[in-house]
C-alpha cells in the first residue's frame, strides 16, 4: 500500500470543511479513508495550490456531497493533530469551517465519502462525531439564526 502523502507531512496541511444548512438540517458525510475512516462527520479536504478557502470548500463541497453551495462566514479555524503510537505527528491539518447554503446539485455520496446524509442537529448522538465536529455544527446553527443567509436577487 503506498502512504498517503497526507500522512507524517513535513508541515501543517490547510483544509476547508462546512455546515450545510439545508432548511434546519446539516449534511453530514461518511469517511471513506482516513484519518476518520468509517466515521461520520462534516464534509471537506484540502485546499490544491492556487486555490482560495472560499473555491476550495466550493469544489470540495461539489466533490463530496454533489451540492454547489454559497459559501458563508467562517464559523472556526483550528488544528487537528493525529499522533501515532510512538508520538509522531501523523496527520497534521490547520481545518477552516465555513457556513454553507445549497444553491444547486443533488445530495449523493462523491469522492472519498461512502454515504451522504440530511441530519437534525439535535440529534447528533446517532452519528458519533467527534466533539470538534458536534460544536461547529452548533456554533453554525447559532450563526446561522443570528446571521441569516443573505438574499440573493
Amino acid at each position: 500500500m503506498i502512504a498517503d502523502s497526507r500522512e507524517y507531512p513535513a508541515r501543517p496541511i490547510v483544509g476547508v470543511g462546512a455546515v450545510i444548512m439545508v432548511d434546519e438540517r446539516v449534511v453530514l458525510i461518511r469517511r471513506r479513508y482516513e484519518p476518520l475512516a468509517g466515521r461520520w462527520s462534516l464534509p471537506g479536504g484540502t485546499v490544491e495550490l492556487g486555490e482560495t478557502l472560499e473555491e476550495g470548500v466550493g469544489r470540495e463541497m461539489k466533490e463530496e456531497t454533489g451540492l454547489d453551495v454559497e459559501v458563508g462566514a467562517v464559523i472556526e479555524v483550528f488544528d487537528r493533530i493525529v499522533l501515532d503510537d510512538e508520538r509522531r505527528v501523523r496527520y497534521h491539518f490547520v481545518l477552516v469551517d465555513y457556513l454553507c447554503w445549497p444553491i444547486g446539485g443533488d445530495l449523493q455520496a462523491g469522492g472519498d465519502v461512502d454515504a451522504a446524509v440530511l441530519a437534525d442537529p439535535r440529534d447528533l448522538a446517532a452519528y458519533t462525531l467527534t466533539d470538534k465536529a458536534t460544536a461547529v455544527i452548533t456554533r453554525a446553527v447559532t450563526l446561522a439564526a443570528e446571521a441569516p443567509r443573505p438574499a440573493r436577487g
